[in-house]
């Protein structure tokens, strides 16, 4: 098993588990919000989850309100939201922070793997996005600003 694959995360009820489900699946990881103006991107990360989830593609979603506040809800509100406004039918997480001391084990990793612009560690915003390939090797980054639509290809290469 991976690094990554042991990492411990907490579901949206509280439940602490690792990714181990996830082991031999391509991942798009992304850190969401609720009242972000990025949020519309839930609609192409559901478009892409359904694409391709049948042939190895696992979109997990961690809720984050470290960025403007953007995240303010509890886990059923978050739940609400992501069901009722786009129809999410991938697992979104327990809400985390993405930076400082407090950050959730699973975002260090990943920003040790995938360093941003200018080999910066930190998150600048939410859906900052990462592409883990099936053994669980962080594959590419990607800025808030860049659509799910627009890393399709770069995830149906790993598939």
């Amino acid at each position: 098993m991976s690094e990554l694959h042991s990492i411990a995360v907490t579901t949206a009820d509280g439940t602490v588990t690792d990714l181990t489900a996830y082991r031999g699946r391509v991942l798009l990881i992304v850190n969401v919000a609720s009242k972000c103006g990025f949020a519309p991107q839930y609609a192409g990360l559901e478009a892409i989850y359904r694409r391709h989830r049948d042939t190895g593609l696992s979109v997990l979603a961690f809720p984050c309100n470290q960025f403007g506040a953007q995240e303010p809800g509890d886990a059923a509100q978050i739940a609400s939201f992501c069901s009722l406004t786009y129809d999410v039918s991938f697992p979104v997480f327990g809400k985390i922070n993405v930076n400082g001391d407090d950050a959730a084990p699973l975002y260090r990793h990943l920003k040790r793997q995938a360093p941003g612009l200018l080999g910066s560690h930190a998150i600048k915003w939410n859906f900052t996005k990462f592409l883990v390939d099936r053994d669980g090797a962080v594959a590419a980054r990607y800025a808030p600003t860049t659509r799910p639509e627009d890393i399709e290809a770069d995830i149906v290469s790993l598939l």
